[in-house]
This record gives C-alpha cells, structure tokens and sequence, in this order.
C-alpha cells in the first residue's frame, strides 16, 4: 500500500526533527507511525481540503507506554476551531486503537507559515486560497513573533497567479486570511495571512 504520507512525513521531519515524534520502544515506532497516519486524516474545519499536518499546526506526538500525546500549536491565539480539532484528533487516534489520548494546545514555539508543507501550499492555492508568501527572514527561533502583512501587489491571485491585486479587507472570515481582489482576472480571493518568527 502506498503511504499517504510519504512527503508529508518527510516535510514533517525536516521542518520539526526526530525529537517531534518519540516511542519508547521499536514496537512503539509501528504504533507511532499508526498515530501519524490517524492525525494526518484530520483537517481543518475552515479549509477542508487541508490536513492539520501539511497545515503544520502538529507540534509533536509521543508516544510512552499506553499513553499518546498529540501537541497542536493553532495558527492564531483564539481561534476558534482548536477544541475542534483537538477532539478530532483524540476521536481519529482512538479509531487507532489507542485508549489512552491526551492532546494538548501549546504555543511554544508559535506557529508561523514557514510550518505549512509544500502539499499544504499547494493544496490553499487549488482550494482558491492564496497561500503566505515565503519567509523573509526564514524560521528563527528566538525572534519576536508578528504578523506580517505583505504589501497587497505581491501576494498572486490563486485563480491567475496575476500580482495585480488590492486588499479590499485585512480581516477575512478567520483571523488567519485577509480578503484581496485581482484586477485581472476580477475575482475576489482570500489570502492565507502570512506569519513569520
């Protein structure tokens, strides 16, 4: 069978290191990959089509004795689909075949878009989405946390790629997107806010 999460496993790995996902045991390494498949089913109630893991919101699952702990980092203080998510994610990894599943919400370090995966971006631009453009100053740890809004003429329309669009909102439906419009194509589009450390 062909593992559906191939890249993302890779991305993931790269993004976060093996110390994200730990198991006590070589036996736990199976049930460690088992828990990674579940989350990976999960996705975001906002944007369907996007799982929480190319989302890049999983900060971490270990795995010790009967116990698996899921560690999620939301995109945004207060938004409001984490309890969501974090019952999805217990519902998902206990359809496992894991009993005992705590799933905390963390937010250290933040989240910032460098965490979305190449899938996830992807994934934003076909849904209509336009996904944050790519980091500036790259994923530094120990930099001060902002948002960062980039000037409307560089972020691309997902529908004709043109740059030549207009915020006509800063505050889309989430606190996580802003609303743009393409003066070429004449769509309006949500961006996926851009977030650096």
């Amino acid at each position: 069978m062909v593992n559906p999460m191939a890249n993302s496993d890779a991305e993931r790995r790269a993004q976060y290191g093996p110390d994200r996902g730990t198991a006590d045991t070589s036996a736990d390494a199976g049930r460690l990959e088992a828990v990674w498949q579940a989350v990976a089913s999960v996705t975001d109630p906002e944007i369907p089509v996007l799982s929480i893991v190319d989302l890049g919101i999983v900060a971490g699952v270990r795995i010790g004795g009967t116990c698996v702990v899921v560690d999620v980092t939301p995109t945004f203080v207060g938004c409001p689909a984490v309890e969501m998510i974090c019952d999805e994610i217990r519902s998902a990894v206990e359809r496992a075949g894991e009993d005992d599943v705590t799933v905390n919400t963390v937010f250290d370090p933040p989240w910032t878009s460098d965490r979305l995966t190449e899938t996830g971006r992807r994934k934003l631009k076909e849904f209509g989405l336009a996904p944050p453009l790519a980091s500036t100053c790259g994923n530094q740890i120990g930099r001060t946390s902002s948002s960062v809004m980039p000037p409307a003429e560089t972020v691309p329309c997902p529908f004709c790629d043109s740059t030549e669009t207009v915020v006509e909102s800063l505050f889309g439906p989430t606190l996580c997107r802003s609303i743009h419009y393409c003066n070429k194509c004449l769509q309006s589009f949500e961006h996926f806010k851009t977030v650096e450390l």
